[in-house]
């Protein structure tokens, strides 16, 4: 297979690290919409009435700097800049939402694997000032 037949096969909607952290908040009881298109960077789930978003980023793609993530050997001059312009891209966005007043939070592929550890990050995430709202 050629390259480009291979990177017309990656999505950016519905990969296995997004669908653990659907699953993940579905379980806990919460619910959200996918990809708003409306809000900056199309958010993978958007919780309207918190207005909070959460971000499920894959460490090669939007290069975190973890044991996952790496920059190809091959090809360094093409993808340098277009991981640079990944990250750059992820920072005007999550700038873009607080602006307009929405809470972002980036979830990593490399944070889902330890389960409990992320279900109380989510479940704090999503309960901050629930209190004083319901209180209003």
């Amino acid at each position: 297979m050629d390259r480009s037949e291979n990177m017309r096969r990656i999505c950016s909607k519905g990969m296995l690290p997004e669908l653990a952290v659907r699953s993940i908040v579905h379980q806990m009881g919460f619910r959200f919409r996918l990809h708003r298109k409306d809000l900056p960077g199309k958010p993978d789930l958007v919780f309207v009435s918190r207005r909070k978003v959460i971000f499920v980023h894959g460490c090669f793609w939007h290069a975190h700097d973890c044991r996952i993530a790496h920059t190809p050997k091959s090809n360094a001059a093409y993808w340098g800049p277009k991981l640079e312009r990944n990250k750059a891209r992820d920072v005007r966005n999550i700038e873009a939402l607080g602006a307009a007043g929405w809470k972002p939070l980036v979830i990593w592929e490399c944070e889902i694997r330890s389960g409990r550890t992320l279900q109380k990050r989510i479940r704090a995430f999503l309960s901050a000032n629930a209190a004083s709202r319901s209180a209003a």
